[in-house]
């Protein structure tokens, strides 16, 4: 029986061992923490229950896939809830936009903004349909090795024009500003920005759209135990607290791995769910083709950090829905400070994020669990003292909560911390502090990423973030796919 190890118990790599572990490989999977879920981890606080993200699921098809492998049903294992609408976007003058499936609900949305725009928005969403034919569908999980692949997936790129920006693209076919930024907002998901974000990224509507925004209950890290419960099923290992010192190398092959407590495990195969500049950098250290590939890896361009607030409060909020974005006075400034300035601004846009007007669960009896979220530069454009400036940012932050929507917060609040780029270095190792690994732009998409499999140890394959399709859980499932078919052929 071949066997393998995955670093790192994040969705892509516990995905990558299911998979691997369901065809007949023997699968070992090590992880640092004490916990796996690596971006989705869980605390536990006073009663509440804080996820740390991502907590917005779509594609649910591709996690119960993961399942029906093995014959099995994902429902046995967790229970996802539907959520709707969607998010409810708010601007700072009071105007509501509900982003829901519901064509009715939808179109009266858009006429409250402008009726000329229902039409545009039709034609907007007939464009996603075909980059969502084209992108997800037949390049999504597909692994793209050689610049000869690129060439195969270049005139369906070129026919739906990807390289204007998904901004772009959304303002060909609607006029009201407040509705380009809705629609342009969720590449900030998945570490893009709207303004050079490739317009490929506008398949997310056709994504959510068709399969809908659902919840875990219980938090996103349910999923998480669910994925750890399904693979140790099917006779894989998890080992937590279990950082990994070095990946062992032969000549041209991977031989395992070595823990940093000492102990080396043996492997045909190795796969890294870890950050790609962490991998090549320190974990490949005595291989001198990962030194070069690290070289060039330190080049290319990051995506932002992000600055998270947690906070249970005193009361329940049926009003506040699931998710919300609260835009801030400025859209194309602040993205500019974000991505190309590295100005940590006053001003700010926040994903609120509120499960518990979905699963009352997560906090005690009449309260409620929060956590606020703004993407800020990474820390190789705002070089300031991420630890020292968390007091102020977090205050900020509640305050303009409170302001919008809880006036009272600070007297309702019964615990909070606060997570900032500083922290996703230090806890996920994650290269400039950066939350999504590389900005995916054109050129740094598809052959142009990370590539699944390593070009000089061909026994050495990657999963995750940094690989191809990207960020979010779809595309860190759909790199698990496509890296597995690597593994498996191998």
């Amino acid at each position: 029986m071949r066997s393998a190890v995955v670093i790192g118990a994040g969705f892509g790599g516990l995905a990558l061992a299911i998979r691997l572990q369901s065809a007949g490989v023997s699968t070992t999977i090590v992880e640092a923490r004490d916990r796996p879920g690596g971006r989705a981890y869980v605390w536990e606080k006073d009663g509440f229950t804080f996820d740390a993200g991502p907590t917005v699921i779509t594609a649910p098809d591709v996690l119960k896939e993961l399942w029906a492998l093995s014959g099995r049903d994902m429902a046995e294992d967790v229970t996802l809830l539907p959520v709707n609408p969607f998010y409810r976007l708010n601007w700072p003058d009071g105007t509501n936009f509900d982003y829901t499936n519901d064509d009715t609900v939808l179109r009266g949305e858009i006429a409250k903004l402008d009726p000329a725009d229902i039409e545009g928005y039709g034609r907007f969403l007939e464009y996603s349909a075909g980059v969502y034919r084209e992108g997800y569908e037949k390049l999504g999980h597909v692994a793209f090795l050689d610049f000869k692949s690129m060439l195969t997936a270049a005139p369906a790129l070129a026919k739906y024009q990807a390289w204007r920006s998904v901004y772009s693209m959304v303002s060909s076919f609607v006029k009201n500003e407040k509705l380009r930024e809705a629609l342009s907002f969720h590449t900030l998901l998945v570490g893009g920005n709207p303004m050079t974000t490739s317009a490929i990224y506008a398949l997310i509507h056709k994504l959510e759209r068709d399969g809908g925004v659902w919840f875990a209950q219980g938090g996103t890290n349910r999923l998480v135990a669910s994925m750890v419960r399904h693979f140790e099923r099917l006779g894989g290992i998890v080992r937590l607290n279990a950082p990994v010192d070095t990946i062992d190398t032969l000549g041209d092959r991977a031989t395992g791995v070595t823990l940093k407590s000492g102990e080396t495990i043996p492997a045909d195969m190795v796969a890294s769910n870890g950050d790609l500049m962490h991998t090549y950098r320190d974990l490949l250290r005595t291989s001198r083709s990962a030194k070069r590939t690290a070289a060039r890896l330190e080049r290319k361009r990051f995506s932002p950090s992000l600055f998270v607030v947690h906070f249970g409060i005193k009361g329940t909020w049926p009003g506040i829905p699931h998710h919300m974005i609260l835009f801030g006075p400025r859209y194309k400034g602040l993205l500019a400070d974000i991505y190309d300035t590295g100005m940590l601004s006053e001003d700010f846009s926040l994903y609120l994020h509120h499960p518990t007007v979905t699963d009352p669960t997560m906090a005690p009896e009449g309260h409620s669990t929060f956590y606020a979220l703004a993407p800020v530069p990474h820390m190789g454009k705002f070089v300031g003292d991420w630890d020292a400036l968390k007091p102020v940012i977090e205050k900020r932050i509640l305050d303009e909560v409170g302001k919008r929507l809880i006036p009272d917060i600070h007297d309702r609040i019964v615990t909070k911390f606060s997570y900032a780029p500083s922290d996703f270095g230090r806890d996920l190792s994650a290269h400039l502090g950066s939350a999504f690994s590389l900005e995916p732009v054109l050129t740094q998409s598809a052959y142009f990423r990370a590539h699944n499999r390593d070009d000089s140890i061909p026994n050495l394959y990657f999963v995750g973030a940094g690989t191809h399709p990207g960020a979010g859980i779809p595309g860190v499932v759909g790199s698990a796919k496509a890296t597995a078919k690597l593994m498996l052929e191998g």
